[in-house]
């Protein structure tokens, strides 16, 4: 394998990996320039982009090359001109760069045995007494790597049980999973997963793979999406390759069909399928498929495929709970090597979002937007980044009164009461609640603080701030209150 061809596949791997966004700002332009010592030497387009690749991605980025070359590699990060400065100019002066040549080539991937989950035994034969010996792997220094080489289970390193976060949403279909994982082929065949988008199907079809893998290194697993399946299958028409296209799907010990829906109206797709799933099925072979909805529910779906979906084990992905969001938050700091605050986790857990995706979408906005401008991680910061109002402005365009009417209007109380003499407990917390975010959002003074809520003492406005700051570390219903005020407050001021 030529370090370029090592290049664009560290770049798919890492293209699933990351969001969009992330992938676009710090990966799409980078190149490899050398590899020697099972060091790879990447380019970055500038100093900035290469200190964040060094500082957030380069533990992933050398997870996935170190995949796929077989071994451990490490990973540095230059920037593009200094690597052209420092390599030789070629014969003829032209300070022309060429593709790196010399430490190029790598040697051939080693197969390498899975960690077994703890407690349990490995297997020595396949599911359905399977008893083949393994294929000899090829000495590293005797030939190079070709791509084909890579695994053709399809699986992604990254989704695996251990970072699957279970709540009350998707915990029958995660222990379902397990067991078909760990008893493929057995009385859970077909297993069947179904769920709206961005819920973590996908998440659970690849670690599946892994952990039947971990337990039985021989088992051949395949992952495809439906999509992938419909294309092998027009490939091997055009080329009347049919009999290479049925050996290929119909040998498999457990095959993963991702998005089954999007074969429903493909009458030649569903044929094709509805035999190969037979033959599997009567192989004594597991079959996992998933949709983002029940059997019953996908339109034009061949009916003898949807009964045959029925007859095993159905298990749907719900939308994650408050609790659900905030571990998965929490998980993806620790992955990214941030901590968190607490109340910035809190603001995006108890956002209105549909799926795990938005969950991590939202947070790598906010640590884009620190990173971007060099801010810590706070709760203004992680407000600015979702409510698309243009950064530093707000604090000089939010005014006490503004405050005054914000929180008048989401606790359903009248701005003359809070600026009256009232002492209701309806009233005074509200009030001292206005008192804290005109000091936090507006920078007034206290005797301006006290002026906006009817000519108070400097002293009464302390003791309500003071009484605020204290409660907002033990009273989760507080903080959510005081996060939908200053939501609303930057959402105004961003329309100004």
């Amino acid at each position: 394998m030529q370090a370029h061809q090592l290049w664009q596949a560290v770049l798919g791997d890492m293209q699933v990996r990351l969001s969009k966004g992330a992938f676009d700002n710090w990966l799409r332009h980078t190149s490899i320039v050398g590899f020697e010592d099972d060091v790879a030497t990447v380019a970055a387009a500038n100093t900035f982009s290469a200190s964040t690749l060094q500082a957030r991605y380069v533990g992933q980025i050398e997870q996935a090359i170190s995949d796929i070359v077989g071994r451990p590699i490490q990973v540095r990060f230059v920037v593009q001109h200094t690597a052209l400065e420092a390599d030789d100019t070629p014969p003829g002066g032209n300070g022309a760069r060429s593709v790196p040549g010399r430490h190029a080539t790598l040697a051939p991937r080693k197969e390498r045995e899975r960690a077994r989950p703890s407690g349990t035994e490995r297997s020595p034969a396949r599911p359905g007494g399977d008893h083949r010996p393994r294929a000899a792997q090829p000495a590293s220094s005797e030939q190079q790597l070709p791509l084909s080489s890579t695994p053709t289970h399809g699986l992604n390193p990254r989704y695996v049980y251990e970072n699957y976060v279970v709540g009350a949403s998707n915990r029958f279909a995660h222990a379902a999973s397990l067991s078909v994982a760990e008893h493929p082929g057995g009385k859970f065949n077909p297993f069947f997963v179904h769920g709206g988008v961005g819920l973590g199907k996908t998440h659970l079809l690849h670690a599946i793979g892994h952990r039947a893998l971990d337990l039985w290194p021989d088992l051949s697993v395949t992952y495809v999406s439906s999509e992938k399946f419909t294309n092998d299958l027009i490939k091997a028409i055009r080329a009347q390759q049919m009999e290479e296209f049925r050996a290929r799907y119909r040998t498999i010990d457990l095959l993963m069909i991702d998005d089954i829906q999007f074969i429903a109206g493909k009458e030649s797709t569903q044929e094709e399928f509805f035999h190969t799933f037979n033959a599997l099925y009567q192989g004594g072979k597991q079959v996992v498929i998933s949709s983002d909805k029940p059997p019953k529910a996908i339109a034009a779906l061949a009916e003898r495929l949807r009964s045959r979906f029925e007859g095993g084990l159905i298990a749907d992905v719900g939308l994650p709970d408050y609790e659900m969001r905030t571990a998965i938050l929490r998980g993806k700091g620790e992955e990214l090597g941030t901590r968190l605050p607490d109340d910035v986790v809190e603001y995006v857990a108890q956002r209105d979002q549909s799926n795990i995706r938005e969950v991590e979408g939202a947070l790598n906005r906010i640590l884009f937007l620190a990173q971007t401008t060099e801010r810590p991680l706070t709760l203004d910061l992680a407000m600015e980044a979702l409510t698309d109002t243009a950064v530093g402005a707000r604090r000089s365009q939010t005014r006490p009164h503004d405050v005054v009417e914000s929180v008048a209007s989401h606790f359903g109380v009248a701005v003359k009461d809070l600026r009256g003499r009232g002492r209701t407990k309806e009233i005074v917390g509200p009030r001292q609640v206005a008192m804290y975010l005109m000091r936090e959002e507006t920078g007034a003074s206290l005797v301006e603080i006290g002026q906006a809520l009817g000519d108070r003492d400097h002293t009464t406005v302390m003791h309500g701030i003071a009484k605020i700051e204290r409660d907002l570390g033990t009273d989760t219903t507080l903080r959510a209150n005081v996060m939908a005020i200053r939501e609303a407050l930057f959402t105004k001021g961003g329309r100004r």
